[in-house]
């Protein structure tokens, strides 16, 4: 794979994770907030969030740089 490929490749598998765990971050409520103010201001709901969040962005930053880099290792 060209160099330059590789590079612009990368840092789309870098950046993707970003948006996308953005926008699991704000849509988080309307899926599992169950419309209760109450239980959405706990440390237990905080705690889902941003582990659901995280767990998102980390297994599509794992399969982005793994298929950047999967042939890049080939001479």
């Amino acid at each position: 794979m060209d160099n330059t490929l590789t590079i612009i490749l990368g840092i789309v598998a870098m950046l993707l994770p970003l948006v996308v765990g953005r926008l699991v971050w704000k849509r988080f409520d309307q899926y599992f907030g169950r419309n209760d103010e109450a239980y959405m201001d706990t440390l237990e709901y905080f705690l889902k969030k941003i582990g659901f969040t995280i767990l998102v962005a980390f297994i599509l930053l794992w399969i982005g740089i793994s298929l950047v880099f999967s042939g890049s290792a080939n001479p």
